[in-house]
């Protein structure tokens, strides 16, 4: 029998495996995932910034878990030799109107621990930005890229060097409670196990099901598309540069990310994917679609937000559109700058009064532990979390540990 299986082999899946083998090499753990390579979804598809924590409430799991995460992961780059850079960023204002919502995050990124923040007048933003048209901003040196592919790969070689096990198109079809076990289905092979993590991201509310708890939220996933910006442009970008996001909408806007293997990508914007991995526009699901428009849950985010919903769909069709936004920022960007770049789906978890659930979400049962929600920034918190979930294993089921 296992100690734990861990469901998904993402980047906070992996970080869960990780932690929990380096706890007690000893500890029986295995991985499954329903795709043919580890990092498939959400973290094959992220944009790669490692995030300093600034936008998010003080004391809140989120919070807490990014700048832990960042450090942890800034420290594990180093020790294994990946690629990184911390570039930094600013957060641009461009309207009098923004300048409470600026305040207010130079607060926050004070309040959770960020080092150096500056806050920048129109001609300090332009030394530091010099293509970027705004009347004031905040720079975060405390803000960088990473391949999160390649951290997650290097999360699952040293899973395994201690002894972990990964099963890769492995789905799990069912889960059975017995009165001292877990009993396992996929699609290839039966497991017993003690405890179940589910880390699925955009299978995260289905798998919560199969363990049998009751749960009050769906995830309803929304795709970000992006442009890359033509490489004779990229001069224009010289950090990461972001707009003031909206403090009601859990979207950060368009902006300019360097990419840590080369680029510049301009986006995202954010459109309700019609299934849950859908990455393109074709990609449509009717069942999965009609489960999400008949949610009363996302039926009250249309109904509060669908002007802005409205807006970013257009944007999505019109690169016009999306131009004009990141003319906000960069007024010199023009349409044929811009070159079709990737996309990501975000897994967004919305409870059933309309609430999209901001912070990290884990809900612990006698035998499972669900990672309901983990959204930006559980990339760069991943450590953090996957450390978080191990000593909740470890303590709670008094498995054998080394701490």
């Amino acid at each position: 029998m296992l100690d734990v299986v861990i469901i998904g082999g993402g980047i906070v899946g992996l970080a869960t495996a990780l932690n929990l083998k380096r706890a007690n090499p000893k500890l029986k753990v295995a991985v499954l995932e329903k795709e043919n390579k580890l990092a498939a979804h959400q973290t094959g598809h992220n944009s790669g910034v490692i995030h300093s924590g600034l936008y998010y409430k003080p004391g809140s799991f989120k919070a807490k878990n990014c700048l832990d995460g960042y450090h942890a992961l800034v420290k594990f780059c180093k020790e294994e030799e990946i690629p990184f850079d911390l570039c930094g960023k600013v957060i641009v204002a461009t309207r009098e109107d923004q300048l409470p919502a600026l305040k207010i995050l130079h607060e926050r990124g004070q309040q959770n621990g960020l080092k150096n923040l500056r806050l920048l007048n129109a001609s300090e933003l332009q030394e530091i930005e010099p293509h970027v048209k705004g009347i004031k901003g905040i720079y975060v040196p405390q803000t960088g890229i990473v391949d999160y592919r390649i951290v997650a790969e290097k999360y699952a070689e040293k899973f395994q060097a201690l002894g972990g096990n990964i099963f890769l198109e492995n789905k799990v079809k069912e889960i059975d409670e017995t009165s001292n076990s877990l009993e396992i289905t996929t699609n290839e092979q039966n497991l017993s196990t003690r405890q179940i993590v589910n880390c699925t991201g955009l299978q995260s509310d289905l798998v919560a099901r199969l363990t049998g708890i009751k749960i009050n939220y769906k995830i309803i996933p929304f795709r970000g598309e992006y442009y890359k910006l033509k490489e004779e442009k990229e001069y224009l970008v010289k950090h990461l540069i972001y707009p003031v996001p909206n403090p009601n909408f859990p979207f950060l806007g368009v902006h300019f990310t360097r990419m840590a293997r080369g680029g510049i990508e301009a986006g995202p914007n954010a459109v309700l994917a019609f299934r849950r991995e859908g990455y393109k526009k074709s990609d449509i699901h009717l069942g999965e679609l009609v489960n999400f428009l008949t949610y009363p849950g996302f039926r009250k985010v249309a109904a509060k937000y669908w002007k802005t919903g409205l807006s970013e769909m257009y944007r999505s069709f019109s690169k016009k559109s999306f131009t004009k936004a990141l003319q906000e920022l960069i007024p010199e960007i023009q349409e044929n700058d811009l070159i079709v770049g990737g996309s990501g789906v975000r897994a967004q978890a919305c409870d059933k009064d309309g609430g999209l659930i901001d912070d990290f979400l884990i809900m612990e049962g006698e035998k499972f532990i669900n990672v309901g929600n983990a959204p930006s920034p559980a990339a760069t918190a991943s450590l953090a979390i996957g450390d978080h979930i191990a000593q909740l294993i470890l303590k709670k089921h008094n498995l054998p540990h080394n701490k």
